[in-house]
């Protein structure tokens, strides 16, 4: 989540945000003579496409504690109630059963309707995951509910957005933070007080588990590229990497089918003598799994996309600092964006611009550094071109768009390797693109991904998931008639 140290303002922050949540969300306490009651938590609105809608949910016993805050998961059915009126919710959907962790994909949709719905295990409405500024869900039906309908009762509602204009071409995963290697997640600078989280005794390591689910379910999504943005290893050791690497080999060729840029965890580290010197610090080993003496920094053509890959962070340090580029390749990314500045672009790096309304965000050390994000921006002013920005590193869902560059969508993109556990897929058509988070689904990333959620003490989805629909579903128009499928 945060990866390296911390200052005194950043625990002082952090301790506000934990006292101020609640970690575990009330439920109703069933009699403890009903040993098949479970609470149904947790219920979020993941995707909304113009045809189709991803929600998720818990199933636990109430009155419970796994040791992490939450209750102890509960095997149940699950279902949907949904349609068009929220006194005829006609259509049913149902997911797996005889899991807790459930996920139900509503399909047939029509664009530019609102819907109602009702998510349930064993005839009980699943309550949503609490957000700072938003629903998980969609919209209670207690708010704005229609005339003569009744009120609550766990119906929520969405309206699918129009599909983007003109024909498919083609889409594009963007995933970042696999950190193949890692062991306990939710460390934060090593403060003692907070609690991560490790993967239950016996299962696989979790980042294989998610870098596994993320390949799957991005060819089964329709992608046909992938972008990885960062921090695709622990600690950049010559092993994970080669692991990261092999992992990502089951989606295409390295170079073609996926492009990976490096992250501040992926930056040299000392004590592997087998790797290459880093231009910076310590033994390059990232730079030899994937660019073997080449720059860390390229462009690359997508049918007609013109993908700018950057490394974020090209400069000395331990990691916990802002990222920042070298002067040569701040220099080569200017020139480039000169060279064609009407060409659609992608540019996607570890690091954002800017972070908005980032809690923990304090010392700016959440994206880039300020002064080369401004000359980014003002380069981006004069490229008509660029469409989008893809970052990682803050392990959440965000859109942004900022005034010195308005026609730029920043796009920062959940981790893979934790909760929500998943990856954002771009959907390219001739008059614009959409953006639609997906998380993971096999069963064991359903199962780390909930058990993930109770990182910084049960706080971490209000910091991650994404306060608005928007900031995991959008689309823009666009005119992309010069690519091509």
């Amino acid at each position: 989540m945060i990866c390296c140290a911390v200052s005194r303002r950043d625990v002082l922050r952090l301790s506000a945000i934990a006292a101020g949540f609640t970690l575990v969300p009330a439920i109703e306490t069933a009699p403890a003579s009903a040993a098949s009651a479970v609470a149904p938590v947790n219920l979020e609105l993941v995707t909304l496409t113009e045809t189709g809608a991803v929600l998720t949910w818990y199933t636990g016993v109430p009155g419970t504690d796994d040791g992490l805050g939450r209750m102890k998961p509960a095997a149940a059915d699950a279902e949907v109630r949904y349609g068009t009126h929220p006194a005829r919710l006609n259509r049913v959907a149902h997911g797996p059963s005889g899991t807790p962790y459930h996920y139900v994909e509503l399909q047939g949709l029509e664009p530019g309707r609102t819907y109602y719905y009702k998510a349930m295990s064993r005839g009980r409405p699943a309550s949503e995951t609490p957000l700072n500024g938003g629903h998980a869900a969609g919209t209670p039906l207690r708010e704005g509910h229609a005339a003569g309908t009744p009120r609550g009762d766990g119906i929520f509602a969405f309206t699918t957005p129009q599909p983007p204009p003109g024909r498919f071409l083609f889409a594009v995963a963007l995933c970042n933070d696999l950190h193949l290697g890692e062991t306990v997640a939710g460390l934060v600078g090593g403060l003692p007080w907070i609690k991560g989280v490790e993967q239950v005794p016996g299962h696989p390591p979790y980042p294989e588990i998610m870098a596994t689910a993320l390949v799957d379910d991005a060819k089964a999504r329709g992608a046909t590229h992938l972008l990885a943005a960062g921090d695709v290893s622990a600690e950049a050791a010559p092993g994970d990497l080669a692991r990261a690497k092999a992992l990502l080999d089951r989606f295409g060729d390295y170079g073609s089918g996926y492009l990976v840029t490096r992250g501040n965890h992926d930056r040299a580290h000392d004590g592997h003598p087998s790797c290459t010197p880093g231009r910076w610090q310590g033994d390059d080993c990232f730079g030899d799994a994937f660019f073997r003496g080449r720059p860390t920094y390229f462009t690359h053509d997508l049918n007609g996309l013109r993908i700018i890959g950057l490394d974020t962070y090209d400069k000395p340090g331990n990691g916990g600092d802002s990222g920042g580029l070298g002067r040569e390749q701040m220099a080569w990314f200017q020139d480039e964006l000169k060279r064609d500045p009407d060409r659609p672009t992608l540019v996607f790096g570890h690091h954002p611009l800017f972070t908005e309304n980032d809690p923990l965000a304090v010392t700016g050390t959440h994206s880039l550094d300020a002064g080369q994000s401004l000359q980014i921006l003002a380069a981006y002013a004069r490229t008509p071109g660029v469409l989008l920005h893809h970052a990682g590193h803050t392990h959440r869902n965000r859109r942004s768009v900022f005034p010195l560059a308005p026609r730029v969508v920043q796009q920062e993109v959940a981790a893979v390797k934790e909760y929500p556990g998943g990856f954002t897929l771009l959907r390219v058509h001739s008059g614009g693109y959409a953006l639609n988070f997906y998380k993971t689904r096999a069963p064991l990333a359903r199962e780390w991904s909930e058990r993930s959620r109770q990182e910084l003490s049960g706080a971490w989805p209000r910091l991650s998931f994404g306060d608005r629909v928007t900031d995991r579903n959008s689309l823009v128009g666009r005119d992309l008639s010069g690519l091509h499928a």
